[in-house]
Order: structure tokens, then C-alpha cells, then sequence
């Protein structure tokens, strides 16, 4: 996974409502035009095997998992899609931009529902190893602001955003415990503004982070 020929591994953070999706489009066009080949997925997710998962976590009662399992399920679903999409792409020379990743189990099933930082850990080595994004971007707004636009595009997907706003308030402040944490790799964006605003504050921090011109 070296050599100047591999591509790059982006991934977009945050909580619900804060726009990851439409940015992660974004930032694949602006990329695209400047000659990279750039393919976008998404976690849970962005496999065949991993989709499958998805439906499990992401639909249904709240109640249905614990912390515990829905990080085993995350982790399972990750290495099925870095083993499937994301290593195979990088391989290629493809800029890859996930719509969650690890950070997102952290600050879900850790900070959120209270798993052990240890076992975050040692799942990650066991799935994923010494591989790790090269930028982190962490959208940010406050949580009655994300969850008030998330309910706009309300289709099955509400398990988490059914979750109450303690638990949302936890998650917030774990992903800006992240970026403190990992400041070389992550950083924060301002999510509260239009689309644009957003899209023009990740592309700067793309352009000087990763030296795209």
C-alpha cells in the first residue's frame, strides 16, 4: 500500500445530519477536475457483504444491539469492504472517499454507547491493522441542528437518529476528541453554514493537507 502510485484514502466524519454524503460528492468532482481518478463509498457499507450488515445496523429497534455487538458488526462489515473495495482501488492508483470509517465506530459505540476504548482497539489491529486514512474530515454542527436535517431525508435508516440526544451529544464530543487526538490526520470543518461554505472549507484543508492544486 506504498509508492507514489498509490492512491489516497479520504474519509468524512460526523454526526447525523451534517451533510457527509452531499460533501463527499463535492469533493470527488472538485478532485476529478483536477485529474484524479476518485471513487466514493460509504460505511457501513460499500460492499455486497457489507451492505448486508448495513441492514442490520442501521434499521430496526434501537434496542436490537448493544454496543459491543454493533462494533463487532462494524468491524466485520470494514474488513469486508477494505478487502473488497477500498485496499483494491488504492492498489490502482484511486482516490477513495469514504463516507464514514473507523472514527465513526469510536465515537458511536465508544464514546456514544460507552465500549472500552481497548476493545476498539484491538478490533481495528485484528481488521484493518496499520492502515489508516491519510485525511480525516470532521464535520461539525451542533446535534439539534444535525438531527433537525436528518429528519428532512427520514426514509428506513433511523435507528441511530432514534437514539436520544445524550447519546448524540456524546458522539459529537467524542469525534472532537478524535481530531485532538489524531491533529496530523484529522481535521475539523465548520458544518454549519450552506453546502458551500462546507465544500469550500474541505476543499482548502484537501488542497494544503494532501497538495492538491
Amino acid at each position: 500500500m506504498s509508492g507514489a502510485s498509490r492512491g489516497r484514502f479520504i474519509t468524512l466524519e460526523g454526526g447525523e445530519g451534517t451533510g457527509k454524503s452531499t460533501q463527499a460528492l463535492r469533493l470527488k468532482a472538485w478532485l476529478e477536475a483536477r485529474g484524479l481518478a476518485v471513487a466514493t463509498t460509504r460505511e457501513p457499507g460499500g460492499s455486497p457483504g457489507a451492505e448486508m450488515i448495513r441492514k442490520l445496523l442501521v434499521e430496526g429497534p434501537v434496542e436490537r444491539w448493544d454496543g459491543m455487538t454493533e462494533a463487532l458488526l462494524h468491524f466485520a462489515a470494514r474488513r469486508d469492504h477494505l478487502r473488497s473495495t477500498v485496499w483494491p482501488a488504492l492498489a490502482q492508483g484511486t482516490w477513495v472517499i469514504s463516507d464514514r470509517f473507523a472514527d465513526s465506530t469510536l465515537a458511536y459505540q465508544g464514546h456514544g454507547h460507552g465500549v472500552d476504548r481497548s476493545v476498539f482497539d484491538r478490533l481495528y489491529g485484528i481488521a484493518v491493522g496499520d492502515f489508516r486514512p491519510d485525511l480525516t474530515l470532521i464535520l461539525d454542527l451542533p446535534i439539534e441542528i444535525g438531527l433537525a436535517r436528518a429528519a428532512k431525508r427520514r426514509g428506513t435508516e433511523t435507528r441511530y437518529e432514534s437514539l436520544p440526544a445524550g447519546f448524540h451529544a456524546r458522539v459529537r464530543s467524542g469525534f472532537l476528541e478524535i481530531a485532538r487526538q489524531y491533529p496530523e490526520r484529522c481535521a475539523v470543518i465548520d458544518a454549519s453554514g450552506d453546502v458551500d461554505a462546507t465544500a469550500d472549507a474541505i476543499t482548502q484543508v484537501t488542497a494544503e493537507r494532501l497538495g492538491v492544486r
